[in-house]
């Protein structure tokens, strides 16, 4: 079952009041009570009327402080999803800073790689190969590059993922759709980061290319 925060009811059980007070707990004073509200009831209501019987039970006068404390696990529930959303974004940004690095990376072997196959472009394109032709050639092989290291970074990540569930304790699962999700990206990087690129290649000369030295 589920439990809130790290606690899990698969590890607790339910025993009579009076038996925790004279065989567990050997006192009778309780440090915490736990309240459900109906779903149809006002949490506000509910936490005034839980005030006013425990104020009454500690014999509380008008005007003094309260030697209790009343909190709402829905602002410990809000403060979790918002530090999990906290996490996600700054995941997100590393993520998106390490694609453009990454893609320009990509762009920048093969710009050098263009370069130096000058001659070969311009050999092929006397042979008769089309403009469109050379493009798609450097495109396949840009996208080729990014795929086969967002293939390694899926190996590598599920790996690392295994090996912090064994050793961590925690439950890990890689889903099929975020394995897609990021070949996808890969695919999407290869191509865009690859565009200029391709152009520069299928935009030389076929003269000046085969002067190249």
């Amino acid at each position: 079952g589920g439990g809130f925060g790290n606690q899990s009811p698969d590890f607790g059980a339910l025993i009579p009041l009076r038996t925790a007070e004279q065989r567990v707990l050997g006192r009778e004073e309780i440090d915490n009570i736990s309240v459900r509200v109906a779903p149809d009831a006002s949490m506000e209501r509910a936490m005034v009327d839980i005030e006013r019987v425990l104020r009454r039970q500690h014999k509380l006068v008008p005007g003094a402080a309260n030697d209790f404390s009343i909190v709402d696990r829905r602002e410990f529930l809000d403060t979790q999803q918002e530090a999990q959303q906290t996490f996600t974004m700054l995941l997100a940004s590393i993520a998106g800073v390490s694609l453009i690095v990454g893609g320009i990376g990509i762009m920048n072997i093969m710009l050098v790689s263009v370069t130096e196959r000058t001659r070969e472009i311009g050999i092929r394109m006397a042979l008769g190969a089309t403009r469109f032709s050379i493009m798609l050639q450097f495109l396949v092989e840009s996208v080729t590059l990014c795929f086969l290291g967002g293939a390694l970074g899926i190996l590598l990540g599920t790996v690392a993922a295994r090996t912090l569930s064994r050793f961590a304790g925690w439950e890990v699962f890689v889903s099929p759709e975020s394995v897609g999700l990021a070949a996808a990206f890969s695919i999407g990087v290869g191509l865009f980061f690859g565009i200029m690129p391709a152009r520069r290649a299928a935009r030389l000369d076929p003269i000046e290319a085969l002067r190249y030295e």
